[in-house]
């Protein structure tokens, strides 16, 4: 059987570099399983999008080799959507995923402020793993709705999603509707918030035990 090809994408505003995405890469590399971790800023967050981010994505595959993606928030949205346009997708790990993120972020935001983002054209983000504030170009959001549709989501492969009980930025309910209409996903509830930090070694025990599976 062939190997599958490991790969991580990391969430909204974050990097390579993120502890969660170090983590995993050791704790796979361990396991003799090398994480492929994808910058999806490209040195260009201003004008990023999820379709960006799931082209690139689906071109890091190398041929004849099933694919394990592990995704976080942002990362674990575009997981999703790439399972269902890629049938070299064969397994999901799900870390708080962004599902319904726009309506969440849009809210946070206000009327006012989604107003001048849409009249500037750039709304600024922190974006933690620069430290500083960048530009994200309105393209993002119009981009963002064509995939809040997770209905369209239904090809049935194993997935495992982990989110805390106490994520204040998406919503376990969000997580646990998805997983409800789609038996092949398991869903375990953590008591964490969503940057699900200090529960690392519990993420990577079930894991692993996912993967044996």
């Amino acid at each position: 059987m062939t190997d599958p090809f490991w790969l991580y994408l990391h969430g909204f505003a974050s990097s390579p570099q993120s502890a969660k995405a170090q983590y995993l890469s050791d704790r796979c590399t361990e396991q003799g399983h090398p994480l492929t971790i994808l910058d999806l800023n490209q040195n260009d967050f201003t004008h990023l999008t999820l379709s960006r981010q799931l082209t690139q994505a689906a071109a890091s595959f190398p041929p004849d080799r099933p694919v394990t993606v592990i995704g976080s928030s942002l990362g674990g949205l575009t997981a999703a959507w790439l399972a269902q346009q890629q049938p070299q997708v064969e397994r999901l790990i799900l870390l708080a995923p962004a599902f319904g993120f726009l309506n969440h972020w849009l809210a946070r935001l206000g009327e006012d402020a989604i107003a001048q983002w849409h009249s500037t054209g750039f709304h600024p983000v922190y974006h933690y793993g620069a430290q500083r504030e960048i530009p994200l170009h309105d393209d993002f959001l119009t981009d963002a709705e064509a995939y809040e549709h997770l209905a369209a989501l239904t090809r049935p492969i194993p997935t495992l999603i982990l989110h805390g009980i106490h994520d204040d930025v998406i919503p376990v309910a969000a997580s646990r509707d998805y997983a409800q209409s789609r038996p092949w996903v398991k869903l375990i509830e953590l008591d964490s918030d969503h940057l699900l930090a200090h529960v690392m070694p519990e993420i990577w025990e079930a894991v692993r035990s996912f993967c044996r599976g």
